[in-house]
């Protein structure tokens, strides 16, 4: 019984990176696509809905700009390419879907309009809207506008969101490597790690960079976005592919890496995990990181340093002796909070004038790293 067929994931983000769909000349493969859009097909019509986030308009724009190193030699370059190429990338996808009988439609979404809460609400309206409709949903990174500070940089971290977003059970990530091995897999002995329960060290550490070089993502990518998949309750899957009919493969087979779901947290927390890009750092002592881990708030007296320009209600980061151990939205601005780390609570109201909050970061918009 495979997870991602229909009758056990209602709906699904399928991944596509750049290498699967675009040759090295910058060509689409519509024979591979046609056999993935006639998967898709076959899935609605069992009752599945499915969302594409897919990769390869700076690779389709560079081509028709011709433009050095595949269009990344500069962010201008790829800005460039992404608004040339994504005209051609919704033309290619629309057409295929169209030929089994689907409607496509494109969303186009930036790392601001998914961390932030009121945007990533309307997202996930709009993607709730066009799937009750039975449209598949074509999603890239507006990288026409977005700069090195504020893109997810890849199309795996942005499907973890996508899926969270959408309320999908699963994200399946076709690349061009049948998932995650012990090593290299051009090494000889290379393992296929057929499932994973726990991201930790060791699983990190076998992750690599991007192998095809037309990409931005790499196996180090795809485990972190099992990571932001997990926390919200969605299955995880990396398969190869490589192959015609890729989804229906993975459904039928279930070869690949499956990295299973913890526990559904609230959905304002799991958004909140999911979040990539923090304004600051509170530093604590041992003694607050012990605190964290038992569910507490985070107190101004466990607090040693702040660090970062933030404002209220920004998401920080909080490091102990070991590292992050947790993110969360600040109840104060950077310059409050410097002002009344290391005290007590019933400092704090002299310090600052002002009847304190209790925590600097509490525990109800707080999630553990």
């Amino acid at each position: 019984m495979q997870r991602f067929a229909p009758a056990h994931c209602p709906r699904l983000i399928v991944k596509v990176g750049s290498s699967l769909l675009v040759t090295p000349e910058g060509e689409v493969r519509r024979g591979w696509l046609a056999s993935l859009a006639a998967d898709i097909a076959a899935a609605a019509k069992a009752g599945q809905q499915i969302a594409v986030v897919s990769s390869g308009a700076i690779a389709l724009g560079a081509r028709r700009l011709k433009l050095a190193k595949g269009g990344r030699a500069s962010l201008e370059d790829a800005q460039a390419a992404a608004a040339t190429g994504q005209i051609a990338l919704s033309q290619v996808w629309a057409e295929c879907l169209a030929a089994e009988g689907l409607t496509a439609a494109q969303m186009l979404v930036t790392l601001d309009d998914l961390e932030d809460r009121r945007r990533y609400l309307n997202a996930a309206a709009t993607l709730d809207r066009l799937l009750g409709l039975g449209v598949v949903p074509v999603i890239n990174e507006n990288d026409s506008v977005a700069t090195e500070e504020i893109r997810f940089g890849d199309n795996d971290r942005l499907a973890a969101r996508v899926a969270q977003a959408a309320g999908a059970r699963g994200v399946l990530l076709l690349s061009d490597v049948d998932g995650l091995h012990n090593r290299d897999p051009s090494q000889s002995g290379s393992i296929l790690i057929e499932r994973v329960a726990r991201i930790d060290p060791a699983i990190e550490g076998m992750a690599g960079g991007s192998s095809s070089g037309m990409g931005s993502g790499g196996m180090t990518s795809k485990v972190q976005a099992a990571r932001i998949a997990a926390r919200a309750g969605i299955e995880l899957a990396i398969a190869s592919g490589r192959i015609d009919h890729p989804l229906t493969r993975y459904v039928e087979t279930g070869r690949g890496t499956l990295f299973a779901a913890e526990r559904v947290a609230p959905a304002r927390k799991a958004w909140l995990g999911g979040r990539l890009r923090s304004r600051g750092v509170v530093h604590v002592d041992a003694g607050a990181v012990a605190a964290l881990a038992a569910g507490k708030s985070l107190l101004p007296a466990g607090a040693t340093r702040i660090e970062g320009d933030f404002a209220r209600g920004d998401l920080v980061a909080i490091a102990g002796p070991e590292g992050v151990v947790a993110n969360g939205l600040a109840e104060y601005d950077a310059v409050d909070a410097g002002r009344i780390a290391g005290k007590r609570s019933d400092e704090a109201a002299a310090i600052l004038g002002y009847a304190p909050r209790a925590a600097l970061v509490h525990r109800n918009h707080m999630v553990l790293a």
